[in-house]
């Protein structure tokens, strides 16, 4: 799955604002839940040694939320980093030049998307 097929399932899946906060870094697209804003997904073109590859050719990657049991499984995988710019304790970064299975990559989304919405109080389950 590369950047323009990730970016398109995101915007037909979920409820998701696009935006891109940085003048500095125009191709850095951030994906946010409607209501509360949290990030769920981060698409970026960053240095490939910047994630520990070698050369400094531009490479797209995403970041995605993830839960922290898994993170250290992931990163023994082909295409997983640390999380790039992010807490690595519940980030994870993964490449999209097709190392990642595009299955795997919709399960992390999934995940990511999960994990940052809204919580329901427990006041308003009771109602």
């Amino acid at each position: 799955m590369n950047r323009e097929e990730l970016t398109n399932y995101i915007l037909e899946t979920y409820t998701a604002d696009q935006d891109y906060p940085w003048a500095k870094h125009p191709n850095f697209t951030v994906f946010r839940h409607a209501n509360n804003k949290k990030w769920f997904a981060l698409i970026m073109d960053i240095p490939r040694n910047k994630i520990g590859l070698q050369g400094n050719e531009l490479l797209d990657v995403v970041n995605f939320k993830c839960d922290p049991i898994l993170i250290g499984s992931l990163r023994e995988e082909p295409g997983f980093f640390p999380a790039y710019h992010m807490s690595k304790t519940s980030w994870i970064t993964a490449v999209l030049d097709g190392t990642v299975s595009e299955d795997k990559i919709k399960m992390l989304l999934d995940m990511s998307y999960e994990l940052t919405a809204q919580k329901v109080r427990k006041k308003e389950m009771d109602r």
